[in-house]
């Protein structure tokens, strides 16, 4: 197998300006791949083959075509080439934005609205949810997910080949090691986590995860035939989520970086560029670039103390403030009409799934009930997006705000509970929204964990925030008391959305889960047969909720683990 590093800019630079004529022969390259000369001249007769590629905790900051310190040549050609999202929203953490992808519902419209689904909780996806990958399935596609699932797998039925998946390749939890794929969830709970399929894949420890799923995918690529079947592929890297880790040859040309944090982050960053590189140049060589989509997105903010970077947007990821949910985001395709521009539409991560049904040749009646729209003709058209507005979230179990009450809320929401939402130009916050600094791109070799506190409390009893995203992306002028007229009418929203709500579903932790028990690794521990019981399942409207919670002590469970989501060690 040819291998050669990318040492240097110099490197990046040539296959900036021709990425897609020639290959890189990486560390990604296909073992015994065919040598096939481009066979891209086909016409398009069948729907389009669709690539979705998501990468976890890239800041809006963090890809070259945002004036960032971090070089994404191939990224930034494929955005220059297409169309760049630049009013595109996901969600604050990792287990909402991929629920809401795949199946185009908002969280609370699935129970998933309060936090991750941690490796050890009884949960995952509902079951009564059909998965954008089913209904691709229903169209005659081939589906394929390659990477980060982390949407619970405490049954076989949660598995990703259960949900739509013809094929599964990566890691079930949330967060793994980039070489030897141990998960951890506390001390002495560790796992290995990297799946083929239904079964563990024991003997691929040892290779980089952003390689091994690129490798992956071109594999899928050389093997399917573009003719017979169209093809869905979602790879959701691991990368750029801790822990900060890359092969030596993607971080010396960054060695000019002080802040060390930033300079791994950078150098994974680089791996992902390369990576999606060495994929367009597959989808030419096999014949699926001319009828094909590739999506990028990421999943949520960036976090700045573990190298990412949001600004100058503010907060950061786990926050509702624009850092945290405001996204990268481009679509590439040789189908659509108006290319290389810029788009300010209105797009959320719930609207993929009826877009790409439409693409797929779906009708309607296939994504009745969801929460998204189709946007493509906003995309690919230029024309106004079909969505007026986005509900950020409901959380009614995250720390209430000791400022908020139903009196600061007009009598309408009672503006203690985590919520947000964004409508036409306006944006409302109520809550605690989380950290809402703006943090430039670090440049100082380090710094003490404590400066997380250092966040500048102008207005600390506050529980009410209103914005005018389009003349104020930085959510630095709040409009809340000159605008009391604009948010009762959200606050009013706020109560229709709740009225649709679910039952939240965050079970407790089950000790059967432990990989000591199974073999080692993160697998599925219940049996399909056996029925659910979570001992705590939180209704919307249980009016006792800090009685239980104290009675519980929950309260200061989620308080710690809101600290140990925001120092990144999930």
């Amino acid at each position: 197998m040819a291998t050669t590093a990318l040492t240097g800019f110099s490197m990046m630079s040539l296959f900036s300006l021709g990425y897609l004529t020639w290959d890189l022969m990486s560390p990604n390259q296909v073992e015994n791949e065919p040598d096939q000369t481009f066979v891209d001249s086909s016409p398009v007769l069948q729907p389009p083959h669709i690539i979705f590629i998501m990468t976890d905790d890239q800041g809006f900051n963090d890809i070259g075509y945002h004036s960032s310190d971090i070089k994404t040549p191939v990224l930034d050609k494929l955005a220059a080439d297409g169309v760049k999202l630049e009013n595109y929203y996901i969600q604050p953490i990792c287990t909402p934005s991929r629920s809401q992808l795949i199946t185009g519902r908002y969280q609370i419209h699935t129970g998933l609205q309060h936090s991750i689904i941690r490796p050890r909780q009884p949960n995952c996806l509902p079951f009564d949810q059909v998965t954008l990958p089913q209904r691709l399935q229903e169209l005659g596609y081939s589906t394929h997910m390659v990477g980060k699932w982390h949407l619970g797998f405490y049954k076989k039925e949660c598995l990703p080949t259960r949900r739509g998946f013809d094929t599964y390749f990566g890691s079930l939890t949330g967060s793994v090691n980039y070489y030897t794929y141990d998960s951890c969830d506390g001390p002495g709970r560790c796992g290995f986590d990297l799946h083929e399929g239904e079964s563990v894949a024991w003997g691929q420890r040892g290779k980089y995860s952003t390689h091994l799923y690129t490798q992956r995918v071109r594999k899928i690529l050389a093997t399917h035939d573009p003719q017979s079947q169209p093809l869905f592929i979602f790879l959701s890297f691991q990368a750029v989520h801790t822990p900060l880790q890359s092969p030596r040859e993607y971080i010396y040309p960054y060695r000019g970086l002080e802040n060390v944090a930033r300079r791994k982050y950078a150098a994974m960053v680089s791996a992902v560029d390369e990576a999606v590189h060495n994929i367009t140049y597959a989808l030419r060589k096999y014949g699926y670039y001319q009828n094909s989509v590739l999506i990028f997105s990421t999943d949520n903010g960036g976090q700045p103390l573990s190298g990412g970077s949001n600004w100058p947007l503010r907060g950061r990821k786990g926050t509702y403030w624009e850092g945290g949910v405001r996204g990268l985001g481009f679509v590439h395709s040789p189908l659509l009409r108006k290319k290389r521009r810029v788009s300010k539409a209105l797009v959320h991560i719930t609207d993929w799934y009826p877009t790409l049904v439409g693409l797929a040749g779906g009708n309607e009646s296939l994504t009745e009930g969801v929460d998204g729209y189709d946007v493509w003709e906003a995309i690919s058209g230029g024309k106004e997006s079909p969505r007026l507005e986005i509900l950020h979230n409901i959380d009614p179990l995250y720390n209430h705000a000791r400022s908020g009450s139903l009196q600061k809320g007009y009598g309408i929401w009672n503006t203690a509970v985590q919520a947000s939402i964004r409508a036409g130009d306006w944006k409302l916050l109520t809550g605690d929204p989380g950290y809402g600094d703006w943090t430039p791109p670090q440049v100082l070799p380090g710094f003490p964990v404590s400066w997380w506190n250092l966040e500048r409390h102008t207005e600390p009893r506050k529980s009410v925030w209103l914005f005018n995203i389009s003349g104020d992306p930085y959510e630095r002028f709040d409009l809340s008391e000159q605008r009391p007229d604009v948010v009762k009418e959200l606050l009013a929203r706020l109560v229709y959305y709740n009225r649709t709500a679910v039952p939240v579903r965050y079970p407790s932790e089950d000790l059967r889960a432990d990989p000591h028990l199974n073999g080692g690794a993160w697998v599925p521990w219940v049996g399909d047969e056996e029925e659910d019981s979570w001992d705590t399942v939180y209704q919307k409207k249980n009016k006792d909720w800090q009685k239980k919670l104290k009675l519980s002590k929950s309260r200061s469970f989620f308080r710690r683990l809101h600290t140990r989501m925001m120092s990144d060690r999930i």
